[in-house]
């Protein structure tokens, strides 16, 4: 009897230490649900899959991690960038409980339209492309923030770079919705302030096709630059119309067309030249730069991650750290989001202020050459060795 004992304390010691033997990583976790959600099918589909991939990577990286507190879970909702799909997506994100945060929107009407139905469902959610200052202050919802900057940064710098290129004259096109208009009056505010002049602008709808009227017009008026207040599907139609009508003026976007789908969408020989203007620091440039792009292929995505991906990698692990800092829990997780001050991420340092809004030190400019999107101090335009259109 006292040898059977003997043999099964034995065998329960073995298997006490064979547990206790096993890697940190087979222990269980609790998962943790957050949520991403931007436009996945449509025109700007291609931002939103590049945001989406740039999200699951840092859920990926995250979960790898053998001292990671949490499994986390990503929940991918498509809002299409329309504000009423938007909605629908936003509500379902943010009734389920068990989801306690949201990685949020790249289109500015989308942001607009979604903001109070987080703030209703307190659900914390960091936008990570939209660019209307509205969506972080437009009302006091402490459960909105923002890793990316404003188009009020994006159009001061712009305005003063091409004023200060020796630029005189402009039109300007733009999307009848608040992501243009706001484009539009910024823009016109800070470029009036440069000395520039503007001799006409052209309001458009995001679904139109013909632009022959409103360039047949600025041909006569002959600007030395078309200024584009909208997204990649309208400007890929607008800068295709300019060159079957001859015009030949410097073509002048916002982050809005900081796309490889801009470039495909119009050909290398239009896209040449074109400008861009996005917030933040260059991330290809920054230590986390090159981590981030080694990481991204190694999953082997089927889309690149864009000029917004390194925003939503960035959301997304500030969420994440947020809750390994003070739990689940929606309310701790908001008020420790808003109290975030000069964290290290891949787009630089990040600290929100009273409404949420990240601080952005800088506004990066961005050329086309050669079929990419080249940092305009790394390119041949910006070493004056190549000259845009009419200088």
């Amino acid at each position: 009897m006292r040898k059977t004992f003997t043999a099964v304390a034995a065998a329960a010691l073995s298997v006490v230490a064979a547990i206790a033997a096993l890697p940190t990583a087979a222990v269980a976790r609790d998962t943790v649900k957050i949520a991403f959600v931007g436009p996945l099918t449509g025109g700007n589909s291609a931002i939103g899959l590049g945001g989406r991939n740039s999200a699951d990577l840092a859920v990926r990286l995250r979960n790898a991690d053998p001292k990671a507190k949490y499994t986390y879970q990503l929940v991918t909702q498509d809002d299409e960038c329309k504000p009423n799909v938007g909605v629908q997506v936003a509500t379902k994100v943010a009734a389920d409980n068990a989801i306690i945060g949201g990685v949020t929107h790249y289109c500015s009407a989308v942001a607009m339209a979604t903001v109070g139905i987080y703030h209703r469902f307190g659900m914390p959610a960091v936008v990570w492309g939209a660019v209307l200052p509205e969506i972080t202050y437009g009302n006091d919802f402490k459960e909105i923030h923002r890793v990316n900057g404003t188009m009020i940064n994006q159009n001061d710098v712009a305005a003063k770079f091409m004023a200060g290129m020796g630029y005189k004259k402009w039109a300007i096109i733009h999307d009848t919705t608040d992501y243009g208009k706001g484009h539009n009056r910024y823009f016109s505010e800070f470029l009036k302030k440069n000395g520039g002049t503007i001799l006409a602008t052209f309001g458009v709808t995001s679904d139109q096709q013909d632009f022959t009227t409103e360039l047949t017009r600025i041909r006569e008026l002959k600007p030395d630059v078309i200024y584009f207040g909208g997204l990649t599907p309208l400007g890929v139609r607008i800068r295709t119309q300019m060159e079957k009508l001859g015009i030949k003026a410097q073509f002048e976007g916002t982050s809005g067309i900081m796309s490889d789908a801009y470039i495909q969408g119009v050909g290398k020989e239009l896209a040449e030249g074109s400008l861009a203007f996005i917030e933040g620091a260059p991330w290809e440039k920054l230590p986390g730069g090159l981590f981030f792009t080694g990481k991204y292929t190694q999953q082997k995505y089927s889309e690149p991650p864009e000029a917004y991906g390194p925003f939503a990698f960035t959301a997304t692990n500030l969420l994440m750290d947020t809750i390994d800092k003070v739990g689940p829990n929606r309310k701790k997780v908001q008020q420790a989001l808003r109290a975030t001050k000069d964290v290290e991420t891949l787009i630089g340092k990040v600290t929100f202020d009273d409404r949420g809004q990240n601080i952005v030190p800088l506004v990066t400019k961005y050329v086309v050459e050669n079929g990419k999107w080249v940092v305009w101090e790394d390119s041949s335009y910006g070493k004056g060795k190549r000259k845009l259109a009419g200088l």
